[in-house]
């Protein structure tokens, strides 16, 4: 994960006393409940099976709670000096803290050793995965390897020259992840799923090209474009962690055009963080270039995802919870704005478990400096971003249409999944709600009729305004990526327009 060197001038309000980061100790309604349907990643040991207490979730305290002193005294009616006295504890056992379990996962997923129930099967289960991913095996023959310029949790980055073909002689990144940190079958259908995703999407300005990838006995070879302009971290760092409004928007265009056009796809990233955000040159005006896959997965509009993963200063309070979608990625987007107009992060612990603890509870301050020197635009752009709720927050389309960036740069803003999802709701609801509805349409405000009229543009209706499955077929074409089949998009859409032709009315 990464790290900013800015720090609260105040001392932290979240930050866990002494005794609690020793007991690592946490409210038992703050951990995150396991959701019932299940996730294609979990495992026998995520799920902690027996009965619950009506006052801890994983302990089953003594029937003798109910009583002050010991059911069973001593003969003649009073208590021996080595008789225990059955008090009424509160809090007999410290419950569990949700950093634990979420580590414990993470550490799975890694392929790191635990002292965690079922390790040992996934180590025993390490030496007879199959580690055969059916890439190419001519990566030597083909490719120069260079230096070093990065390294991560599951593998590094070099940098590379193409000996022969169409691209001979130029520069490009590989990503080398070698088969022995693949030590469950998790971690092996991560890298399966990174190249399908990357393979699959194309076409986007601030999406990191991809290449090919290759295999040989000891690594797996991702080839992509070679981003020279460095992370954005270091960016944010060299400034002082503080940026002007202006240079935050123009930051904030380039990650929230990307982010939408991935969420179109059926594409949700899952670790979207400064460091994983490359200038393509050293260049002033260089673009910005989404990287690192290698959590991401895809999800239909009316998926939910159950998979803990993420860095924990950008994970979504949904995500502790074990059930989101693509609001997920939107939060993360929140906590990078957050830095760039203040410097700081939004919610910060000592420990891992107290950065939950505030993710899940903390609302972040906008009263210390520089906030209230900024503009109210800005201060309304983040909290919309960073709202708990994620039926609240707005999509990564929606926040392009904010008034703070709407009219930065001619911004064009994209076609929304949002869109389908609430056209699908419209297509669904009776003839009562229909109008209902229309009535509440004359209640819109001016930024919410700016959003819908740009949205309804892009599906491009028929002269008599109406929305057809031709019109948004057609749509759909211009930004369509193999990723949309990947991740049954198609099915989705399926449902949204269940007649040939459907009045949808203009705001």
């Amino acid at each position: 994960m990464g790290v900013c060197n800015s720090k609260p001038h105040k001392p932290n309000p979240y930050a866990p006393s002494e005794s609690e980061a020793e007991n690592d100790s946490f409210d038992p309604s703050q951990i995150p409940k396991t959701p019932s349907t299940p996730s294609n990643h979990r495992r026998k040991d995520d799920v902690i099976t027996g009965k619950k207490s009506a006052f801890f979730s994983f302990y089953s305290p003594s029937p003798a709670r109910f009583f002050k002193q010991s059911p069973s005294p001593s003969v003649g009616g009073s208590r021996s000096a080595n008789s225990t006295p059955m008090r009424f504890f509160r809090r007999p056992f410290p419950p569990p803290s949700p950093a634990k379990h979420i580590k414990a996962l993470l550490a799975r997923r890694q392929g790191k050793k635990s002292a965690t129930a079922g390790e040992g099967e996934e180590s025993a289960e390490g030496g007879d995965l199959d580690k055969r991913f059916g890439f190419s095996k001519e990566f030597s023959s083909r490719l120069e390897i260079g230096e070093e310029v990065g390294r991560g949790h599951f593998g590094y980055t070099c940098s590379a020259r193409f000996k022969k073909g169409e691209l001979k002689g130029q520069k490009v990144a590989v990503k080398v992840i070698p088969k022995a940190k693949m030590t469950t079958a998790i971690a092996i259908e991560d890298v399966r799923r990174e190249v399908k995703i990357l393979r699959a999407l194309n076409g986007h300005n601030n999406l990191v090209q991809f290449y090919d990838a290759f295999e040989d006995q000891d690594n797996v070879y991702i080839v992509m474009e070679l981003c020279e302009g460095g992370e954005l971290l270091d960016m944010i760092l060299s400034r002082g962690g503080k940026y002007t409004e202006d240079d935050a928007k123009a930051v904030m265009v380039q990650i929230l055009n990307v982010v939408a056009f991935c969420h179109l796809q059926g594409v949700v990233h899952r670790d979207l963080k400064p460091e994983n955000f490359l200038y393509a040159s050293k260049d002033e005006n260089s673009e910005l270039k989404a990287i690192d896959f290698g959590l991401s997965d895809f999800v239909r509009p009316d998926e939910r995802l159950n998979d803990i993963v993420g860095s924990a200063y950008y994970v979504a309070p949904e995500v502790l919870h074990r059930s989101y979608t693509t609001e997920a990625d939107v939060w993360s987007i929140g906590v990078i704005a957050y830095i760039l107009l203040c410097g700081s992060r939004p919610f910060w612990a000592r420990t891992e478990s107290g950065i939950f603890r505030a993710v899940l509870k903390a609302d972040p301050s906008f009263d210390e400096l520089p906030w209230p020197s900024l503009s109210t635009q800005a201060k309304d752009f983040v909290k919309h971003l960073l709202y708990k709720d994620p039926r609240r927050r707005i999509s990564a389309a929606q926040a392009l249409c904010h008034p703070w960036i709407r009219n930065y740069n001619s911004v064009k803003v994209p076609l929304d999944i949002l869109i389908f999802k609430l056209m699908k709701a419209y297509m669904r609801s009776s003839s009562l709600r229909k109008a209902a509805l229309r009535a509440l349409s004359k209640t819109l405000t001016a930024d919410e009729l700016y959003y819908l009229r740009e949205q309804f543009a892009l599906l491009e209706p028929s002269k008599n305004g109406s929305i057809s499955s031709e019109n948004i077929n057609k749509a759909l074409m211009k930004y369509a990526t193999d990723a949309m089949k990947e991740s049954r998009m198609s099915d989705f859409l399926s449902s949204v327009i269940p007649n040939s032709m459907c009045k949808i009315p203009m705001v």
